[in-house]
Formats: structure tokens, C-alpha cells, sequence
């Protein structure tokens, strides 16, 4: 059983967010009750707000979508701060209608991972630091040293109130599919590590040369060592390196599980609006599947995540609640 602890033991790093007990609903006839939990990458996401089918008529506010949200869930992950640095009043509020037992995963702001971001999210003194013809343009890519890591300091900041009230999980760092493994790029997580010292980080992967026969060891070794956690991800198949395999692992003593769904035919696409990538509900024979890995790391590490990020309408809610009905029911077991 993972043990209860204080807001204030979770400032040093290698305290753990205070938490206890696993899916909120009811007492689980397993141990996996305790460190297995269930959430979505989003309470926010707009066709999730716009299907009518997760909040009741009068949830209108984003207080009340939260607050909602967490009545049912004990964690999310936060995908707007993928988009732009939150402000530190924003992550203040969310600490105030969230239980106290709450856990909030953070997506890595897009400039930290090598993406391209809108210059308009950036602070307005980094902005003003760039070089005058990037400053008009719609997507640009830091590779400043200088300015990324003030880019991580104001990220870091933005996320101390989680942080203080023990509420904040991981940081996730989602790489894009062009981050390949090699050398330069195993530095390049070495590097974020350290930029965050004092938080704990997730590193995604979306190339499957990660994770290859030849480099997978490797990598978890590399990830072990330095205390990185790894993100084992579910998603389209094309039998290429195009997308990762789902290779379930833990390399800290947290496992995440984030869960994309598997649209062979979106995945890919160009021009497909990103909410059309994600549109896809598990089968229960699919989530049934899943629970064999998630009880095994589950048995590894001192919590697991599994995190749905099909957002699509309510599919990764419906996904999600459902998940939690086979662990409740102690569907593992028979496994």
C-alpha cells in the first residue's frame, strides 16, 4: 500500500506526489487497487466539451468541469501546457478544487521537446530575444541554448504550486517522430533531466528506433541510470519505425501507461484535424488485454498511471471508467 503522506514531503524531488489508494471507487479485493491509476490526458479537451456526454448541462466553468472531473478521477494529464507555459495562478487554482489526494501529470511545453511553437505562447522577453525574422513567423524552433533553458525556468516555476501541495506527478516530455536514437539525442534527455532537477520526468517516444531488438536495452538502461521515467505508449501499428511498439517497462519506480488509441487510418494523415488522430474506442477485449502489463508493472514499481489519451467526444472517459470497472472487478486476477 502506498502510504499517505503530506503535502510538504512532496517538495524534494524524490518525495512522491501525496496520494493514497488507487481508483477512487471502493475497495479493490487486490493490492493493484493501491498503485494502479486511472485518468485521461484531458478534462478540457473540446470535442470532449462539445459531445455533451462527460458533463452534465449545468458543469459550464472550467472550475466546475474540474471539480467534476476530479469527483471521478484521482488523476489527469494536463495536454494545454504542451501549447504554451501556464501561468502560476492558473496551476494555484488547480491545486484549490482538486482533492488533496489529486495528481496532475504536466505535458512538456512544446519548445522544450524540439517542436515548433507559436512565438505569440513564449514569454514576451524570450520573444523579444529572437532573432528578428523569426519573430514573424507562425511556428518557430528554439535551439538556443540560452533560451531554453530560460524557457525551463519559467516552465519549472509555472508548475511550483503542484509541486508545494504535492499534487504534481511527472513532467512529460513527448518527443517528436524526427527524434531519432543516437548519441546527440540520449545527451538531449540528459540535458532536460538536468534542466529539471528538481521534478521528475517522463520521456515518450515516437520513433521506433527507440525501441528497436538492437537499442531498447540500451535505452531502459540509459533511462534507469539516470532516473528518467519511461512512457510506454499504445498506438497504430504500420510495421515500420514510423510509430513505437507497445513494449510495457519501467524504469523508475513509476510506470505510465498513455494510451493513444490505434486510428491506423488518421494516424498518419496529413491535414487531419489532431482530435481525428485520437478517435478510437477500445474494444473491452482490448482494455482486457491491457490489464495483464498494467498488473505486472504494477507489481514492479511503487504506482502506475495508465493514462488515456484517445480524446475523441468522451472516448477516452468511457475508456478510462470502464478500465476501472475490470480492475474493480478484479479482472486481473484471472489472467
Amino acid at each position: 500500500m502506498i502510504l499517505k503522506r503530506h503535502p510538504k514531503d512532496a517538495i524534494a524531488m524524490d518525495k512522491e506526489p501525496n496520494k493514497q489508494g488507487g481508483v477512487r471507487a471502493g475497495n479493490l479485493a487486490d493490492d493493484i487497487s493501491e498503485k494502479v491509476h486511472v485518468g485521461t490526458c484531458s478534462w478540457t479537451e473540446k470535442t470532449l466539451v462539445e459531445s455533451g456526454a462527460f458533463y452534465p448541462q449545468g458543469v459550464r466553468t472550467a472550475e466546475e468541469r474540474l471539480r467534476f472531473y476530479a469527483g471521478r478521477f484521482d488523476t489527469v494529464e494536463v495536454d494545454a501546457t504542451y501549447y504554451a507555459i501556464p501561468d502560476r495562478r492558473t496551476t494555484a487554482l488547480w491545486v484549490e478544487r482538486t482533492p488533496e489526494t489529486f495528481v496532475f501529470h504536466v505535458k512538456a511545453y512544446g519548445a522544450l521537446t524540439g517542436h515548433g511553437v507559436d512565438p505569440k505562447t513564449l514569454p514576451k522577453d524570450i520573444a523579444a530575444a529572437l532573432p528578428p525574422a523569426e519573430k514573424s513567423k507562425n511556428r518557430v524552433y528554439l535551439d538556443d541554448a540560452d533560451l531554453v533553458t530560460a524557457i525551463a525556468e519559467r516552465f519549472g516555476e509555472s508548475l511550483q504550486p503542484l509541486r508545494r501541495a504535492g499534487k504534481l506527478g511527472v513532467i512529460v516530455f513527448q518527443y517528436p517522430p524526427w527524434f531519432r536514437y543516437g548519441t546527440r539525442n540520449l545527451d538531449a534527455l540528459l540535458h532536460h533531466k538536468e534542466l529539471f532537477g528538481q521534478f521528475r520526468i517522463a520521456v515518450e517516444f515516437r520513433h521506433g528506433s527507440w525501441l528497436t531488438d538492437d537499442s531498447r536495452n540500451r535505452v531502459f538502461d540509459f533511462l534507469e541510470r539516470h532516473a528518467i521515467t519511461y512512457v510506454t505508449a499504445d498506438e497504430p501499428q504500420f510495421g515500420s519505425l514510423v510509430t513505437v511498439p507497445f513494449l510495457p517497462h519501467a524504469t523508475t519506480d513509476i510506470a505510465y501507461l498513455r494510451l493513444h488509441g490505434r486510428n491506423r487510418d488518421n494516424w498518419l494523415k496529413k491535414g487531419v484535424e489532431t482530435s481525428l488522430r485520437y478517435a478510437y474506442l477500445y474494444r473491452d477485449d482490448e482494455l482486457q488485454a491491457l490489464l495483464r502489463p498494467v498488473r505486472e508493472l504494477s507489481l514492479k514499481t511503487k504506482v502506475t498511471y495508465v493514462m488515456f489519451n484517445n480524446c475523441y467526444g468522451d472516448y477516452a472517459v468511457k475508456n478510462s471508467l470502464r478500465f476501472m470497472e475490470m480492475l474493480r472487478s478484479g479482472g486481473a486476477h484471472s489472467l
